[in-house]
């Protein structure tokens, strides 16, 4: 079991504990190594393919995401350099505030746009799950946080995750066999 006691209130929270247990794994293919996967809501949309990691100190969305949803104009210039475990570097292509809806909790999230190739649609890093006061688990695939009406959560979306996993484990396959 883990434990987490968040000491100060959150508007008018009760003091609670988020933890993790055992009942959280049922419906999970074990073993598992699966990244935590979720869909996110999105302004009006419901974003599949979001990968929550606590290894990013930024919040990123693909451009071909904005354009799909037509909110190229709302980009604001800002050019930044992200860089990788590997570092490998990418330039930003500027950057946005959108609204994200997790369980009914609403944050405006400034998300770096990047224009490359990146499997999951948008990566929550730590700004988001500070902002939230998540607590991850990809043991559990789950992420639970604080709201005025209790402890709620967001599963996983192991299948998605696996797919992923696949496409790039098929992708480093075919750069070993072509090279």
């Amino acid at each position: 079991m883990v434990s987490v006691t968040h000491s100060k209130r959150l508007r008018e929270v009760v003091e609670d504990n988020i933890t993790f247990i055992v009942e959280d794994i049922d419906g999970l293919l074990l073993p598992h190594n699966d990244a935590l996967v979720i869909s996110l809501n999105v302004l009006d949309f419901k974003i599949k393919r979001v990968l929550v990691d606590v290894g990013s100190s930024a919040n990123i969305i693909q451009w071909r995401v904005l354009e799909k949803a037509k909110l190229i104009e709302n980009i604001f210039s800002a050019t930044k350099l992200l860089t990788g475990f590997n570092l490998a570097s990418v330039t930003t292509r500027g950057e946005i505030f959108l609204c994200t809806n997790t369980e009914g909790v609403m944050k405006t999230t400034l998300f770096e746009v990047i224009d490359g190739n990146m499997g999951y649609n948008i990566i929550l890093g730590r700004p988001w799950l500070h902002e939230m006061k998540t607590m991850t688990s990809t043991y559990h695939q789950l992420l639970k946080f604080p709201t005025p009406e209790g402890i709620k959560q967001r599963r996983g979306d192991q299948p998605a995750a696996r797919e992923m996993n696949a496409i790039s484990v098929s992708s480093s396959k075919d750069k070993e066999h072509t090279e």
